[in-house]
């Protein structure tokens, strides 16, 4: 597998940041024997960049003295993977952030939902009731957004799909999004989804009261390669955003596992969610 040019793009940024470091010189000093803006290569290190231009990674590896044959090349292949574009790129009216760039490649995908069933197990009919909720949008981009989320959702059906594990509160079980039939629709395909090897869901009961992720739902990603560390994603009605100290991991696999502690087991979650089908039914 290629892997995804946003991950690509992620560790040439670092990558650049260490041989910077490496050869003793600073963002001003680079800047200043390339006669570039100091905003220029920051923008660079920091992964601001779309498609890296390889004329400006070959000149940075002169000024960092890479004479490794090996090396060099290593750094211009990455350069060159990172520009190609991902299927993704067809929808960048739909997707805010940098998400689907990163499932692509994810070796496992840890989610916390509060009030929404997790976008990659929607249906089509479900997404279409959430997107329409929103009251602002044309029927053109409702199609629009429903098919770039159906597009996503191949990530969990590749040949080999990262591990994906799905804690919801019961309050998106219960919530009639679209209605009784759609969201009877939605259970089963939950049940259905929870059958598959790789994927697990929990749900959190609202007997158990406050828990640890009331603050808000978040997704956890992790990589294969040790080059690649783990991601934190964030989403607000407006923007999104992720984080990757270790520390902001850290805080968000410790809440991830205790609000699994105190969910449904993977088994009792699947035959909660049957009950609360045939309450649907009823």
């Amino acid at each position: 597998m290629a892997g995804s040019p946003t991950v690509k793009r992620r560790r040439l940024s670092a990558e650049l940041v260490r041989l910077r470091q490496q050869a003793g010189l600073t963002v001003e000093e680079v800047s200043q024997r390339l006669e570039w803006s100091t905003g220029r290569l920051t923008h660079m290190e920091t992964n601001k960049w779309v498609r890296p231009d390889l004329g400006n990674i070959r000149a940075l590896l002169k000024v960092y003295g890479v004479t490794d044959p090996q090396v060099h090349d290593a750094i211009v292949d990455l350069a060159r993977q990172s520009r190609e574009k991902g299927w993704w790129a067809k929808y960048n009216d739909v997707f805010r952030g940098s998400l689907p760039g990163f499932e692509a490649e994810a070796t496992q995908i840890r989610i916390y939902e509060a009030l929404y069933i997790p976008g990659l197990l929607q249906t089509s009919a479900y997404a279409e009731a959430v997107f329409r909720a929103e009251q602002v949008l044309d029927d053109e981009t409702v199609k629009r957004r429903i098919e770039g989320r159906l597009v996503r959702q191949e990530t969990l059906r590749g040949e080999n799909p990262p591990e994906f594990w799905a804690v919801i509160d019961e309050a998106a079980c219960r919530k009639l999004v679209g209605g009784a039939e759609v969201m009877r629709e939605q259970l089963r395909h939950l049940v259905e989804a929870a059958a598959q090897p790789h994927i697990t869901i929990q749900i959190v009961p609202n007997s158990v009261g406050a828990h640890a992720a009331m603050a808000g739902p978040f997704e956890l990603l992790d990589f294969a390669s040790e080059q690649d560390p783990s991601v934190v994603y964030l989403e607000t009605a407006t923007d999104s955003l992720h984080l990757e100290k270790p520390g902001e991991i850290q805080a968000y696999s410790l809440t991830f596992n205790r609000v699994v502690a105190i969910a449904l087991s993977p088994e009792e979650s699947v035959e909660y969610l049957a009950v609360l089908m045939d309450q649907l039914r009823e």
